[in-house]
């Protein structure tokens, strides 16, 4: 089986061009080709010799996704179901803001999480995507809308802390000045709680943006939303986002999902201020979305609206999710990649 040419960051395809017997320059001249030029063919390479090309041909593949479906909503934003070409297949959404285009990412192929206001917790884990399909997401929606995507959030399908090593990669392919040259800032990591690899992603000192899905200051609480917190609890988490804000001094950003009746009233928000004090973050708060077999239902917007002000007064800067993409279950939590077993490409929309 052919490897995936996207798989390597520059200095690897540097090795790969020297076992090959090529210069280390034909690297960058490749990885420009597929970074920046997003072709879909070695032969579309032409400052390059029909011998490497044919090489290239031989040893590799360059892993072009096929859209299965493509939806779009109300409020524009867009969401792509993609075959991953072993018989899965992922989803993926690009967001439209006024300072650019974003893409949202999955990063395995179904979830062990079990996350209960989750969709993906429906999907079964089947495999960790490698580091060039996560690039390739965001390169086939560039290469289908002809444009340039300028943030990326890994809040997809799949825990990206789970797929550690190749979600790391990926964004050391992303962040390279000779491809697509999206910087760190502009990468935002979400993860329910895995805290040995928050430490681990602390002591890289990157410059992305680090999300926690914390939903809950009660162990109890969080632990029947969030399975993760029986074996990293919410005292665990803390000390490691607190190590994680002292060697990088990032701003963390807690994600918080209201749900009615169950973490949306003023005692809730009185314990996340306490919890959160003196601390450099951010609370994104998010009316939870309905999904299919789901046990909570969103909150109301006056208690959403009354949650935010009390963490503002409280010196805990709070902001609302806009919420987008809900009519397509593109929107946060919702994505879920439902009846791929029957998708092909004619197929109309799910």
């Amino acid at each position: 089986m052919k490897k995936n040419i996207k798989d390597y960051n520059l200095d690897e395809l540097k090795q790969v061009m020297a076992s090959l017997g090529e210069k280390p320059y034909r690297a960058e001249q490749i990885f420009k080709w597929i970074m920046q030029d997003n072709v879909t063919s070695f032969d579309e390479m032409t400052n390059i010799s029909i011998e490497l090309r044919d090489k290239l041909k031989e040893n590799f593949d360059l892993h072009v996704f096929n859209i299965l479906k493509k939806q779009e909503s109300k409020d524009g934003t867009k969401k792509y179901l993609f075959d991953v070409l072993d018989g899965n297949a992922i989803e993926s959404v690009l967001m439209e803001y006024k300072h650019g285009f974003t893409i949202c990412v999955s990063s395995q192929i179904g979830c062990k999480m079990g996350c209960k206001f989750c969709a993906s917790t429906g999907v079964k884990f089947a495999r960790n995507l490698s580091s060039g399909e996560i690039v390739e997401q965001l390169l086939a929606i560039q290469r289908d809308e002809n444009i340039k995507i300028s943030n990326l959030v890994f809040m997809g399908i799949g825990e990206p802390l789970d797929n550690y090593d190749n979600v790391m990669n990926a964004i050391k392919i992303l962040n390279n000045q000779k491809g697509i040259n999206m910087g760190a800032r502009h990468i935002s990591i979400s993860t329910s709680g895995l805290v040995p690899k928050i430490y681990k992603l602390a002591d890289e000192n990157m410059q992305c943006t680090l999300s926690i899905s914390l939903h809950s200051c009660s162990n109890k609480k969080r632990s029947e939303m969030m399975p993760v917190n029986d074996v990293y609890n919410i005292e665990e988490l803390m000390k490691a986002c607190r190590y994680y804000i002292q060697k990088t001094n990032r701003r963390i950003s807690f994600e918080y999902a209201l749900a009615k009746d169950n973490n949306d009233n003023l005692n809730d928000a009185e314990e996340l201020s306490k919890l959160l004090k003196g601390m450099l973050c951010h609370v994104n708060l998010i009316p939870i979305n309905k999904i299919e077999n789901g046990k909570y239902i969103k909150s109301t917007n006056e208690n959403i609206i009354k949650f935010r002000d009390y963490l503002n007064k409280k010196g805990i800067v709070a902001t609302i999710r806009r919420e987008l993409g809900s009519d397509i279950d593109a929107a946060c939590g919702q994505l879920r990649k439902k009846e791929v077993e029957k998708c092909e490409p004619t197929q109309e929309p799910i």
